[in-house]
């Protein structure tokens, strides 16, 4: 071999093996930085968690469980902010990570219901269209994430809501609903309560599960089961985004039993 191209060759593998190690390197990084985020995921700090998950994602676009767990902190973010439209904004940009998450990872339970969660959390805030429209995405994708991963108990909890609030749309909404946007699905109360009861049985340390089957119990004129789990709800300790609201809803329904 000529003295130029043994040269030549040796420059190539330097090369080569620079961009193997810058490679690794940004691939150690990108890890490094979705594990200081998922720390502070843990620990419900979404501002903190962002910095570091929005420059990971910068770096992986396409990564379908960062983006679900990006659109997680937008919905904390969401839950903390007090004026209507800065929580709107806030649930449309976690929507629009849910999606993506959804697109890039078809076949994750996590990326799939994270559609459902942030649509649930913005239909307070939306029109009356749009929250039909939102009422079947939350289903169409409850229903995937537990096609992926039937042990997906918050899976089966958004699953029990939504069967709880359409069991419980009157006859004269669904009427003026069929007229003006198209026949909402029916279902029942019972659907809602086997749902619940599966998110307990798969997971029985979540209060939100007990809750919201007490207020499904409540919502039957089940009183003395409706009281016995929403109380357990209510002493269990809050260690989820969504607890302390939880257990206001829980102690609204009580205080309505008779």
């Amino acid at each position: 071999m000529g003295m130029s191209l043994r040269l030549f060759v040796s420059a190539f593998c330097s090369v080569s093996l620079l961009a193997l190690a810058s490679g690794a390197l940004r691939a150690d990084s990108t890890a490094d930085l979705i594990a200081q985020g998922d720390n502070f995921d843990l620990r419900l700090r979404a501002a903190e968690a962002l910095q570091f998950y929005l420059p990971a994602e910068k770096v992986q676009p396409s990564n379908g469980i960062l983006l679900a767990r990006i659109a997680r902190q937008y919905r904390y973010l969401m839950a903390d902010a007090t004026l209507p439209d800065e929580k709107l904004r806030l649930g449309r940009i976690a929507l629009d990570y849910s999606e993506r998450a959804a697109k890039a990872a078809p076949n994750n339970s996590e990326a799939q219901l994270s559609v459902a969660i942030s649509y649930g959390k913005m239909l307070p805030l939306l029109s009356t269209r749009e929250q039909l429209e939102a009422s079947s995405r939350i289903k169409d994708s409850a229903d995937k994430a537990i096609m992926l991963d039937s042990r997906n108990d918050l899976a089966w909890h958004v699953l029990g809501r939504w069967h709880r609030v359409l069991s419980d749309t009157n006859t004269l909404k669904r009427g003026l609903a069929a007229l003006i946007y198209g026949a909402l699905p029916r279902t029942t109360i019972e659907e809602s309560v086997r749902c619940f009861e599966m998110a307990i049985e798969i997971n029985p340390h979540r209060l939100m599960h007990y809750i919201e089957l007490g207020r499904a119990y409540a919502q039957m004129g089940r009183t003395a089961e409706a009281r016995r789990l929403i109380e357990k709800g209510l002493k269990m300790p809050e260690v989820e985004k969504d607890d302390p609201e939880t257990k206001r809803r829980g102690r609204e329904t009580l205080a309505k039993l008779r």
